[in-house]
């Protein structure tokens, strides 16, 4: 039983702007400017909300227009590590412009254009703007984007409720439109060429159209994307149903306001992340077009405790609206010494290997058809890690896009 916890130099300086407040807005580009001068604020106005209250005035601008906040004057970028007193981008040919340091943040006004990318930097070490909106990755790391048109990834910080812990967002916006949403668990995983075992590489993968929803995991992980609690030398789980009302109060309404949520609406995993897709579609089945599980923990339940799997639940439910893949990696001997109904007592079986060959054949007995509404896939010994999920994703990824 598987379930895995994961929980660029350039040369020269540039002077400071004499008067950055001034000079900025006078070389600004007026084809840039997201809505009516009337509507945007002054660089003041934001600069005194920083002053006032640093912590709650960054994330209330991030939530209302994001950072780099376009304003009267120019782009504002701001900064809280005073370290790195410089930002350097396309605007300037990554020379470097003096930030204004204030006692607990620093700021400049740039006159990027749409699309251009910046970093914050010491001329020694470079930085993305943490709380840039949108964002992409160079061969440097992660590079912050002002207000592109292109592809690219938008970031949506401290998304939570009561229940369950804030996390980021990461958007996938596809150049052109989308005409379908998926929600993916494990954000931070799937687009960062940094991340673990070279993360999923899922902008390599996806199809023309879809908008991708990265929630990133936290320490909770294991509580969030269990619905039972289970033994694994330790009793811990038990809170997907809190986990799935962030994403029905407010990760999906978020998405609605400033994306839509047009055509089929998926979930997606893998492991823990691949049980919670499950599950939720299996209780859910309104919210749901697509679900889609890599590597699923579906024996959760039976590890050590015997709470109702995925598997059982299924089984019970019977023949659900809701098209499913399932997939593993490994292999294994699948059978059932204990006697708890679940196929996962060979200690050398890999990757949830046998746990979803059983789910498979449960959904079959229950009316599923393959190609028609259930697709299983197996990848003889692929490994339990992202690198593995990330060289079949596609097989799931193409049969939500012809959805």
């Amino acid at each position: 039983m598987i379930f895995f916890l994961w929980a660029c130099t350039s040369p020269g300086g540039k002077e400071s702007l004499d008067s950055p407040l001034e000079t900025a807005a006078d070389s600004a580009d007026s084809s840039q400017i997201d809505s009516s001068s009337s509507e945007l604020p002054s660089a003041e106005e934001v600069l005194a909300d920083l002053r006032d209250n640093r912590d709650e005035a960054l994330l209330r601008w991030s939530r209302a227009s994001g950072w780099p906040v376009h304003t009267t004057d120019g782009w504002l970028v701001v900064n809280t590590d005073l370290s790195l007193d410089q930002v350097a981008g396309d605007f300037d040919s990554w020379s470097g412009t003096s930030l204004t340091t204030e006692s607990r943040f620093s700021w400049a006004l740039i006159s990027a254009k749409r699309g251009e990318g910046y970093k914050f930097t010491d001329q020694s070490t470079w930085a993305a703007d943490p709380r840039a909106r949108s964002y992409d990755y160079d061969s440097f790391g992660e590079l912050s984007l002002v207000r592109p048109t292109a592809a690219h990834l938008d970031r949506w910080l401290q998304v939570g409720t009561d229940q369950v812990e804030a996390r980021e967002l990461r958007v996938w916006v596809p150049t052109g439109g989308h005409d379908r949403v998926l929600y993916a668990n494990d954000g931070q995983n799937l687009f960062d060429p940094n991340g673990i075992w070279g993360g999923w590489r899922l902008q390599e993968s996806l199809p023309p159209g879809i908008l991708v929803v990265g929630i990133d995991n936290t320490a909770a992980r294991m509580d969030e994307y269990t619905h039972v609690p289970d033994d694994i030398g330790e009793v811990v789980g038990g809170k997907a149903d809190d986990y799935g009302l962030l994403l029905s109060e407010q990760v999906r309404p978020l998405i609605q306001e400033h994306y839509g949520e047009p055509g089929p609406v998926g979930i997606m995993g893998s492991s823990l992340g691949g049980l919670i897709s499950l599950y939720l579609a299996n209780q859910n089945p309104q919210d749901w077009d697509f679900a889609a599980s890599l590597s699923g923990t579906v024996g959760w339940g039976s590890i050590g405790l015997h709470n109702p799997t995925v598997i059982e639940l299924y089984a019970t439910a019977g023949h659900g609206p809701v098209p499913l893949y399932i997939d593993s990696g490994g292999s294994g001997s699948c059978y059932d010494s204990d006697g708890d109904g679940i196929n996962d007592d060979d200690p050398d079986a890999s990757d949830n290997y046998c746990e979803n060959l059983q789910l498979a054949e449960t959904l079959v007995a229950e009316g599923y058809q393959y190609e028609v509404d259930l697709w299983h896939w197996w990848e003889p010994e692929a490994p339990h890690n992202e690198a593995a999920w990330a060289d079949r994703v596609f097989r799931p990824l193409e049969i939500f896009a012809g959805l």
